[in-house]
Parts: C-alpha cells; structure tokens; sequence
C-alpha cells in the first residue's frame, strides 16, 4: 500500500504519513494514529513503532498458536498422518486413549473402531504398515506412556476391554510384546500408575508441535512455551513410570500368563 493509500484510509494528510514513515527523525504519532494504521495493514503497532520484529497482530498470534481441529475416530485419521509428516524425523512423545493405534492388530482396530471405521478400515491398516515400517527402518523415534491399568483391564477382559474375544486379547499382547523387544530403543514404552499420576492424551511431534485429544476435538498447539510446557508433562510421566522400556516385554508375558495362559 503507498503513502498516500495510507493517508487516505487513515484520514490524515501525506504529509503525516511521510513523517511517521521517513526521515532520520521521524515523528512518533499518537497512539490513535497509530492503532489505526496498523489496522488499516493488518499488523500489530508494536511492530509499525519498530517494539518487535513480529508484524502479526496478538489475536492473529493467539490463533496460529492454537488451533481446533474437529476429531475422527478412526485409526486413519488424516490429521494425525499430516502432523507426523510436519516432523519427520523428530522424536514423537504419545499419550494413546487407549493402546497406540500403529501397535494395534487388525482385529483390535476393527472392534475397537467398528461403528466408525467402515468407510477406513484399509487405510487404517495402511497407515498401522506405514507408521510400523518408519520404526523398524529407525525413520522415527517414538516414546508412548500410557497407564498400566490400561493392559492389565486388556489382559482381564475387563472394563474398556469387555467384550473383546480372548484369541484377540491374546493375540494384541502377544505383538505388543514382540514389538517391545524387536523395536527398542528407536520405540519405548513406559507405564504409569492412574492412581498416582494422570494425563490426557496427548500427542508431542518434535519442538514445533503438540496436540491434545478430548474426544470430538484436537487442540493444537504451535507456541513455543506450550509445547515446551507439554514436553516437560510427557518426561513426568515417564519420570514417574512404574514399569519403563526395558522391562516391558516381560511384565506382558506375565499378563499372558497369568489371565491367558491355557
């Protein structure tokens, strides 16, 4: 926009505008005439008066920042593939609802997302194929922490789980155990005790991104201090662990045989 576009929509002569905007000395203006000329460009008046080399206004910010993106329930969901992508290469830090969906046999995916995957279940295991090819071929590194009643109810059959067949229950831990011990260290799960320590779920994509998972929403956050903020919950969890990476594929097979042995 030129000066004299400017002085037209802000109602003042050029010769203000020039003032404000040239010369060794310019003119500092008045808080109006500046607010206004910074609406009239669509940026912030800290950065008009030279206070910051952000040129976004703070409503702009606050909305790039934090972002609300409507949720699919299914293990394809598209939103999830586009954030991995953003950070390829980066570690990723995950808090599932329930078990990891890359972790998940076919059978599990289909009863667990049955009344929504109809229309995805191909590209749910295309996507399980994908995510599980990145770890075996170390494109990824990736940390889960979830609860350990989260396993102990899959083992049992019990809560969440009812109703799932035992050859399936079996058949879940089972791969997840393998996955355990043939994917650490470039996979790592820990398991935290609900009872003494609690999460959301949670997703952390390197340094650049972070999304929180409350059922029918993903809340994304992209600022700096949040993610940070996240990041510093996730090591807590972990911290906080009552069974970590290395003891994983045991405490499953004790599962196993204590609640599916035959």
């Amino acid at each position: 926009m030129s000066q004299s576009e400017l002085s037209r929509h802000a109602q003042v002569d050029r010769s203000t505008i020039s003032q404000l905007l040239t010369g060794d000395d310019p003119r500092l203006p008045g808080a109006h005439l500046a607010a206004q000329c910074a609406e009239i460009l669509g940026v912030s008046a800290d950065w008009l008066l030279g206070l910051t080399e952000r040129s976004e206004r703070a409503v702009d910010i606050l909305e790039m920042s934090l972002e609300l993106n409507e949720a699919q329930r299914s293990g394809a969901d598209h939103r999830v593939h586009t954030w991995l992508k953003e950070s390829w290469g980066a570690k990723v830090r995950h808090v599932p609802a329930s078990l990891p969906d890359a972790l998940k046999t076919e059978a599990v995916l289909q009863w667990e997302y049955s009344d929504s995957l109809a229309q995805t279940a191909i590209q749910a295991e295309d996507w399980r194929t994908l995510q599980l090819q990145m770890l075996q071929e170390q494109q990824a590194d990736m940390e889960i922490c979830f609860p350990i009643e989260t396993l102990h109810s899959l083992a049992a059959g019990e809560g969440y789980w009812s109703g799932l067949p035992r050859a399936d229950r079996l058949a879940q831990l089972q791969l997840l155990a393998d996955y355990c011990d043939q994917l650490y260290p470039t996979l790592r799960i820990e398991l935290f005790n609900a009872k003494q320590v609690y999460s959301a779920p949670l997703s952390v994509y390197g340094t650049k991104l972070a999304v929180v998972y409350v059922g029918r929403y993903y809340f994304v956050h992209r600022e700096g201090a949040k993610i940070k903020a996240l990041i510093n919950h996730f090591d807590w969890l972990v911290r906080s662990a009552v069974v970590d990476a290395r003891q994983m594929p045991s405490h499953i097979r004790g599962l196993i045989d204590t609640h599916l042995a035959d």
